[in-house]
């Protein structure tokens, strides 16, 4: 009889136990991003190069293989500043506490404007904007925080117009995640 209730009892916390570690492998998360690097934005056989800045919000599911993220960013440098929303998919590397991963993302660029001259601006184009990621996301024992850090290029083609002129961005940098694991 005794054996009966042991052996129910290790079939139902095997089975508890199995639904509970099922869940934590799905971390859902929100954070924040920092970048600086360098743009060039291409003109015709005019290109401009200049250091360039990203802030931005992350909301996230991370899976033992995949990373699913909607993002929001602000750029900006000395010639222009615009708002980005992306949708990211990355794949990541299981090991135990640092992760290598690579990431793509496609979104809208909108909301922007570029300074052609001291006193004239330009309203950038809504249109579709790249991404693609390479980084290291470290775990922090005990937090409930990730940080990523990684290389990010942005590519918005025909970013903005003026006359027959249609210039496209790239825009290339090291930033810092930090995520809050709900």
């Amino acid at each position: 009889m005794k054996l009966k209730y042991a052996t129910v009892l290790t079939v139902a916390g095997s089975l508890i136990s199995g639904a509970a570690n099922a869940d934590a492998l799905i971390d859902v998360y929100a954070g924040a991003t920092i970048g600086v690097g360098a743009a060039t934005i291409f003109e015709n056989k005019h290109n401009s190069t200049d250091t360039a800045h990203s802030y931005g919000a992350v909301l996230g599911m991370d899976v033992p293989l995949v990373r699913i993220e909607l993002e929001y960013d602000y750029l900006n440098n000395k010639e222009y500043d615009m708002h980005l929303g992306m949708i990211n998919l990355y794949g990541k590397l299981p090991t135990t506490v640092v992760h290598p991963y690579l990431g793509v993302g496609v979104g809208t660029a909108f909301d922007g404007a570029v300074n052609i001259t001291p006193d004239a601006t330009v309203k950038t184009n809504s249109g579709t904007a790249y991404q693609a990621m390479i980084g290291l996301t470290f775990d922090l024992p005990v937090l409930p925080f990730k940080v990523d850090t990684e290389g990010r290029a942005i590519y918005v083609p025909n970013f903005y117009t003026i006359a027959d002129t249609n210039p496209d961005l790239l825009q290339y940098e090291l930033r810092v995640k930090l995520r809050y694991i709900f």
